[in-house]
């Protein structure tokens, strides 16, 4: 059965922990969706992962929705949240509006925005009165690099936890149906995660959120550029696939590929014509 934004606030009462995953493609998205994963992530770290870029910050809006269209077709029971790049809601209401409607229509049931400022927090309002879910985004934002000045953990203290409690707070008020909470103490997102009643999903935030995100590249072992101390790697696929293209390569220039089985032949009658052929 299709899990919707609802059903994810539901597990919290239920005491059921969430399991959310990003996917960037179709294959990946349908065997995440066949062994149970709650939430699949249409995640802008798509821009480092599957594009290359810096950042999460270079990746455009219209990139994003060829990936959520994929994700979405591979997808049957979890539900897909769409991430909203860097500055898809930033300009306007409106325009936040109009974008998050295109997520929607690509195939996603939700968004994933980051902040909760005066202005993230009207733009959150909007979307859920147009019937978009949203997902929060607290602690450390990628999509605010540029003014964070680097990967710091947040909420390191008694004071800047309260001040996540109040935004956990203030998210929840506004409509966001979870939040993510990412790089904050483990007793700091126990603490928000008692105080909401919407889902936490943490992602480097211990063990008593709600749920827990990890980006897909990472647990495979198939992205190495970087990999982030809350990050458990479950396989090595950059092995695999390394692996696999050399020995491919190999069968090839010693002519050991294609063999009889893996290639198309004429009937004996034809090929002697053919030999004969001058």
């Amino acid at each position: 059965m299709k899990k919707t934004a609802k059903k994810i606030i539901n597990f919290k009462k239920q005491g059921k922990k969430i399991t959310a995953l990003t996917a960037y493609d179709y294959s990946t998205a349908k065997y995440f969706d066949k062994a149970g994963v709650d939430i699949i992530l249409v995640g802008d770290s798509l821009a480092q992962v599957a594009l290359g870029y810096g950042s999460t910050t270079q990746v455009s809006t219209e990139e994003m929705l060829v990936f959520t269209k994929a994700v979405s077709r591979g997808v049957e029971e979890a539900l897909v949240v769409a991430d909203m790049p860097f500055l898809s809601y930033h300009v306007s209401i409106e325009e936040a509006v109009k974008n998050a409607g295109l997520f929607i229509q690509s195939g996603a049931q939700a968004v994933k925005i980051e902040g909760a400022s005066p202005y993230i927090l009207k733009v959150i309002e909007h979307l859920t009165q147009n019937g978009i879910p949203v997902m929060g985004h607290l602690g450390f934002t990628p999509q605010y690099i540029n003014t964070i000045g680097g990967h710091f953990v947040c909420g390191k203290n008694v004071e800047t936890t309260l001040e996540l409690l109040r935004l956990a707070q203030a998210l929840e008020r506004a409509g966001a149906f979870s939040v993510v909470l990412e790089m904050v103490p483990t007793e700091s997102s126990k603490f928000i995660t008692q105080r909401i009643d919407i889902p936490t999903i943490g992602i480097g935030g211990g063990k008593f959120c709600d749920g827990q995100i990890l980006v897909s590249d990472d647990i495979l072992g198939k992205y190495d550029d970087f990999c982030p101390k809350f990050a458990r790697k479950y396989s090595s696929l950059k092995d695999i696939i390394f692996n696999v293209a050399h020995a491919y390569c190999n069968d090839v220039e010693n002519e050991n590929f294609p063999n009889i089985q893996e290639s198309f032949t004429l009937d004996s009658e034809e090929a002697q014509k053919l030999e004969n052929y001058t």
